[in-house]
């Protein structure tokens, strides 16, 4: 395993952290478990999750992923090895969850407090928001709305405090942010910088070969700043592995599934996708494999958040970590790129 630096934390994460979205909808308790156990042994030191998990969320489940979790770590003795991050939700989905959840000092306290308990710890290493409380471009979204009908939203400089406060109680060690723009993440320093709080040490958002979004002005922002990227949908919801293209993706597959899961479809996508396989399969390699290789040898990346449903799926992801990926084969998917830009924003 690899690992780099968390930021200006002084701690360094595996870059490859486990993602636990799965984990009560589509993996069980003790399948959970496995995947943990495997991820641990491999090397792996940073496990990523959120209070609103399983992914998609319902009410039934909201709470199951940490829960699971949490089984896992009462049953070691290694919890200070490990880097544990989960997130805050942010409005606008889960009206179950605290009558609609809001990034204010009572939601948020209220909400690490459930986290502390389904995780059997007392204190959750990285701590992040999960989406801005304001509306603006993300889960998706390229262009900015404008919307001027959000003007009770709460102010970041609100959230941050809220924020800063778990931090001096000593529940929480590190802050991060989630979906999340240039001018988001500059206003979450600069108010740091300010008021002495706590300053941010990551940023987690989508970053695959079909998203490259990222790129445009946050991955500057990642390497002046310190604040590096945790990316997340890598494979683009397995759509990069090739398996829909190819008929082998199966009745559980999550894009099968799950209709809410559309970001990475249409004719654009499915155009890109192709080229990446080809160029996956004429080099002699996996193209999961491929993709993920490709976010693990970018500078301002992190740690790379995968996430699976099967132990064979897992064990080929983690497995990426020993692939380095040569100019030609770069200068390749970049061709690719440029042909077929973002077709996933």
């Amino acid at each position: 395993m690899h690992y780099r630096p968390l930021g200006t934390s002084g701690a360094e994460v595996s870059l490859i952290c486990l993602g636990t979205m799965t984990y009560g909808e589509q993996n069980t308790v003790a399948e959970a478990h496995a995947q943990l156990d495997y991820a641990v042994a491999q090397g792996i030191n940073f496990i990523d999750t959120a209070e609103m998990y399983p992914v998609p969320p319902k009410a039934e489940t909201q709470g199951a992923t940490e829960d699971h979790i949490g089984q896992w770590l009462a049953g070691r003795g290694d919890r200070d090895r490990l880097i544990i991050a989960s997130k805050v939700s942010g409005p606008g989905m889960q009206k179950y969850l605290r009558g609609g959840p809001r990034l204010n000092r009572r939601h948020i306290e209220k909400a690490l407090s459930e986290s502390l308990k389904r995780l059997r710890t007392d204190y959750i290493d990285l701590y992040q928001v999960h989406w801005p409380e304001r509306a603006t471009n993300f889960f998706g979204q390229l262009a900015y709305g404008y919307d001027d009908d959000n003007d009770d939203a709460v102010a970041i400089e609100e959230t941050l405090e809220a924020l800063a406060r778990l931090v001096e109680k000593g529940q929480v060690r590190w802050l991060g942010i989630s979906n999340e723009t240039p001018w988001g993440t500059m206003r979450y320093l600069e108010l740091a910088e300010r008021h002495g709080w706590p300053r941010i040490v990551s940023v987690q958002n989508p970053y695959n070969m079909l998203n490259r979004v990222y790129e445009i002005a946050m991955a500057e922002l990642a390497h002046r700043e310190q604040v590096g990227l945790l990316a997340y949908s890598p494979l683009a919801f397995g759509v990069l592995s090739g398996k829909y293209l190819e008929g082998k993706a199966g009745p559980q597959a999550r894009l099968t599934l799950y209709e809410l899961f559309d970001r990475y479809s249409g004719a654009r996508a499915e155009q890109a996708t192709r080229r990446y396989v080809e160029i996956a399969r004429q080099a002699g390699l996996d193209p999961a494999q491929m993709a993920l290789a490709y976010i693990n040898q970018k500078p301002f990346t992190t740690a790379n958040i995968i996430g699976a449903t099967t132990m064979e799926q897992l064990k080929a992801d983690i497995a990426s970590i020993e692939l380095r990926l040569n100019d030609e084969l770069i200068g390749l998917i970049e061709e690719a790129h440029k042909e077929i830009p973002n077709p996933c924003p």
